[in-house]
């Protein structure tokens, strides 16, 4: 059983065709988050500031989902430079219980839609 799901277009419009998340029985697949904020800019001043709205809309994706940070089991965090991983791990990690951290890999890339610096996805376990 698939369960697609997306958040109101006057919360978090999708730049491109796709669902802000799929559940596929007991797992929560969550699309790679940008900096957009509800009119759907991307952007933020540092890369701080980006990376909090990332994860900010990440939380938003699975709280619609019935989900939460708690239950994510694998993240994928894509950075167009890596001087940014140090400032994206201390945000990243401050969503997260300590000792309770996902599986992760981090990508360095050429660029990301919308002139982003940082993308972030998930995996999310939804069962008992």
């Amino acid at each position: 059983m698939f369960q697609h799901i997306s958040l109101p277009p006057d919360v978090l419009p999708p730049v491109a065709p796709y669902s802000h998340a799929v559940r596929a029985g007991d797992f929560l697949f969550v699309t790679g988050q940008l900096a957009e904020d509800a009119t759907g800019v991307v952007g933020g001043d540092t890369i701080e500031a980006e990376t909090t709205q990332v994860m900010e809309n990440l939380k938003q994706v699975l709280a619609e989902a019935g989900s939460s940070f708690d239950r994510v089991a694998m993240a994928r965090i894509f950075v167009t430079d890596f001087d940014f991983y140090e400032p994206v791990n201390q945000i990243y990690a401050s969503y997260f219980q300590p000792g309770r951290l996902p599986g992760r890999t981090t990508v360095g890339v050429t660029a990301l839609a919308g002139s982003g610096k940082v993308e972030i996805d998930l995996i999310a376990y939804c069962g008992n």
